[in-house]
């Protein structure tokens, strides 16, 4: 018997096509430097040294924090929408507070953004299907901070959005059978560490970029304001997409779907 051959509806496929598109789009920086319309490099410069290892550490206590109080706190309970406006309204305030007291005020403004995108991306996932008070899901979630950033390590011969799924498998798998173990998240578990460590590296290339349009003179508070609904928007569109390809994996076989998604010429 030959194998059953998987044919994906077209409805599918477009779909699968949009999430490819919203995947795949230009980066944050990009949509930074078309608002500001000054190269983002610019503002990279501004940044003080040793910045990059200040901004790895805010990150990573954004990320524990985030976890800590949002996708872990919410319910099953799923509306037909995701309250996308609500999100990008409560995380354009705290950017303009951001904006407002500069590069300072970034370790206060950012784990209280990063905590509402997180309950924004978990809100997408529950409109696409998922079961938020899964261990997979809330890591799931989690996951779409990595997404969208371009890192050296990426493997070019590959989408990058799969790479990056690649990249977190093991951590995600390991913190997964952690958190079905114990039933609960504790903060300072080792598995839990390692995966938002990896997913802090990537984030922290977009937090970054942010804060380097942010530090671009004549931004301030309003600017900031703006940057962080980019922001928002940006990461959005990474937790739809992602959400889309997983609701898709569940339907088909993933394997199908990964092939079928790589081969879709934008």
């Amino acid at each position: 018997m030959g194998e059953t051959k998987i044919i994906i509806s077209e409805k599918d496929l477009k779909e699968l096509r949009r999430a490819k598109e919203l995947l795949e789009n230009p980066g944050l920086a990009a949509k930074i430097t078309n608002f500001i319309g000054t190269p983002i490099e610019k503002g990279l410069e501004q940044l003080p040294q040793k910045w990059s290892e200040k901004i790895g550490d805010i990150t990573k206590d954004a990320l524990l924090k985030a976890a800590d109080t949002a996708v872990f706190t919410m319910n099953n309970k799923s509306e037909k929408k995701s309250s996308n406006i609500f999100h990008k309204t409560a995380v354009a305030v705290s950017g303009g507070v951001g904006g407002f007291f500069g590069l300072p005020g970034l370790a206060i403004e950012l784990p209280v953004s990063t905590a509402i995108m997180l309950r924004s991306i978990a809100d997408i996932s529950r409109e696409h299907g998922e079961y938020i008070t899964s261990a997979e899901t809330k890591l799931a979630c989690l996951e779409v901070f990595a997404l969208g950033g371009k890192a050296t390590s990426d493997d070019g011969t590959e989408t990058g959005y799969f790479t990056v799924r690649a990249l977190l498998a093991k951590s995600v798998s390991e913190a997964t059978k952690f958190i079905v173990e114990k039933g609960i998240i504790e903060e300072g578990a080792p598995v839990l560490l390692k995966l938002v460590t990896k997913i802090a590296k990537r984030f922290s290339i977009q937090i970054s970029e942010k804060a380097a349009g942010q530090s671009i003179p004549l931004i301030g508070a309003a600017g900031g304001a703006i940057i962080n609904t980019l922001f928002m928007d940006h990461f959005q569109d990474m937790a739809t997409g992602h959400f889309i390809v997983r609701k898709l994996e569940r339907k088909y076989d993933p394997t199908k779907i990964k092939e079928t998604y790589i081969n879709i010429h934008m």
